[in-house]
């Protein structure tokens, strides 16, 4: 059966927690609150569904967000314009079955017309191999490491830069044609008109 990648709606954040909580040591927990934090203000807050079910969510900011994470600051204070993966969760039952690719899939689709870098970090205190090489094999690399304070977890921090942004933006600016493959950011609509990504 095929993925389908789609914005999150609301009734699915319980779901959505569920899957969070559970992913084990490489994700950090959330509560309720700050998952409704999300949903209100992450710029792209999307979901896989597969044969009819959930099978993982990703979250993610323009360096513009007022966003307090931690790794969010660290690249700020590095890179004036990026898109910063918060986070990304595969169902236990859906992992290496290609949920994860069509993430990256999409949201490099979303961020590259937008920001000339995408950045996210992975954390190296639980067995992070599988996810550094993943990472590796979308062209990301190390940029630097931080340890977050309030957790004491080490991360790679990743950076890949995105070869079609400069092409877009000297083209169309800020101003992106209309189409429905291209979305607009989730700040810019009524939720029930933000991109699809299809």
């Amino acid at each position: 059966m095929s993925i389908v990648i789609r914005d999150v709606r609301e009734h699915e954040l319980d779901s959505v927690l569920a899957l969070n909580n559970n992913a084990g040591s490489a994700i950090l927990p959330l509560d309720s609150a700050r998952l409704r934090d999300f949903y209100e203000n992450a710029e792209y807050f999307r979901v896989a569904e597969r044969d009819g079910n959930l099978a993982g969510f990703l979250v993610g900011f323009g360096s513009d967000a007022d966003h307090d994470s931690s790794n969010f600051a660290w690249f700020k204070a590095r890179y004036p314009n990026f898109f910063y993966i918060d986070r990304i969760v595969v169902a236990s039952r859906r992992r290496g079955g290609g949920v994860g690719r069509a993430f990256y899939a999409d949201v490099q689709s979303y961020a590259e017309l937008r920001y000339p870098q995408l950045c996210c970090e992975v954390f190296l205190d639980h067995g992070a191999d599988p996810a550094l090489l993943f990472h590796g094999s979308f062209g990301f690399h190390e940029a630097g490491q931080n340890v977050m304070a309030n957790v004491d977890v080490r991360a790679s921090m990743m950076t890949k830069e995105l070869c079609s942004y400069p092409w877009v933006h000297a083209t169309y600016g800020d101003d992106l044609p209309d189409l429905p493959w291209v979305g607009r950011p989730r700040q810019s609509q009524p939720r029930d008109s933000r991109a699809t990504g299809t």
